[in-house]
């Protein structure tokens, strides 16, 4: 019974509006062998089907082409499975496309602008208020939840936090492990499961905003530096004109009606044009946390 209810689950967040496609022909998606477009686990997989399905259907009509997207497990996974799965594109974060950058040659298009104005985003290392953490030192023989190997404020900003006091954390800790998302690396803290964690400050406040406990009951002890938000990656030998049509896109929701109407439940206000320059504080703290992008084992331990 269990498995049945997770594949209805499924089904409903693969196919949000699928009542309003009945009724509008106008609103079926292109037919012809779709681009394949890879999402990282930021957060529950239904959640990330919620919040990205609307925006693959405004770009499948824009552009001529269906999109179709693929949630995938861990980070990792979008650097082991852009190849194997034959992959057109990602939405990285700014570690994952850091390496797939380095590896395979992707190509940034463009990032979304929060409702705050931010594109960027930075990594929080928190414990809970009543944990007697005020410092590194009282991290030593404590349980720390990261994110995963291949995320920057999950794992690059502690690594580079240990780093620079000198410490190595896997004999300085009890314990460390990966939670896989960024959600719940908050919510072990938050429950006592860990006694330090690492996530984004954008998830972080986001579940501030709904849950109170957050807000009164943890504290943030160091930052990373600002990155790019999650920005649309694809691959170097996509076709230019399809490149073309999908920045465009893009760029172009925020003078579009019913572009204007997605941006606001994507939780953006619109998106920016994206270079490889923006990551230049991600290469950065890769070399200060010293760590070879083209070498990196980003699998969990």
């Amino acid at each position: 019974m269990n498995r049945i209810l997770i594949i209805v689950c499924l089904c409903a967040a693969l196919l949000p509006g699928c009542s309003k496609t009945d009724k509008a022909p106008s609103q079926k998606m292109p037919a012809g062998p779709p681009l394949l477009i890879g999402l990282i686990p930021e957060q529950n997989i239904f959640r990330q089907f919620e919040r990205y399905e609307p925006l693959a259907r405004y770009l499948s009509k824009k552009i001529g082409m269906n999109i179709k997207l693929s949630v995938l497990p861990r980070y990792g996974n979008i650097i082991n499975n852009f190849k194997s799965e034959k992959m057109d594109g990602a939405f990285f974060g700014s570690f994952t496309y850091a390496l797939a950058h380095a590896r395979l040659g992707v190509e940034v298009l463009a990032r979304p602008v929060g409702l705050n104005g931010a594109s960027t985003y930075h990594g929080l290392i928190f414990v809970r208020k009543d944990s007697g953490i005020k410092s590194v030192q009282d991290m030593k023989g404590k349980r720390f939840a990261f994110v995963d190997r291949a995320t920057m404020a999950g794992y690059l900003l502690p690594r580079a936090y240990f780093h620079e006091h000198k410490l190595d954390y896997k004999t300085f800790l009890k314990e460390s492990y990966f939670t896989g998302t960024h959600e719940d690396a908050i919510h072990d803290v938050l429950n006592r499961k860990a006694d330090i964690g690492s996530a984004k400050n954008t998830v972080y406040e986001r579940l501030a905003a709904a849950d109170s406990r957050v807000k009164n009951e943890l504290i943030v002890l160091e930052r990373s530096p600002d990155v790019p938000e999650n920005g649309l990656a694809v691959r170097r030998d996509l076709d230019d004109t399809i490149k073309k049509k999908l920045k465009e896109a893009l760029l172009g929701m925020y003078s579009d009606p019913e572009g204007i109407a997605l941006l606001k439940d994507f939780g953006a206000r619109k998106f920016i044009e994206t270079t490889d320059k923006d990551y230049l504080p991600v290469y950065q703290y890769a070399r200060e946390a010293h760590l070879d992008l083209s070498t990196y084992d980003y699998l969990n331990e």
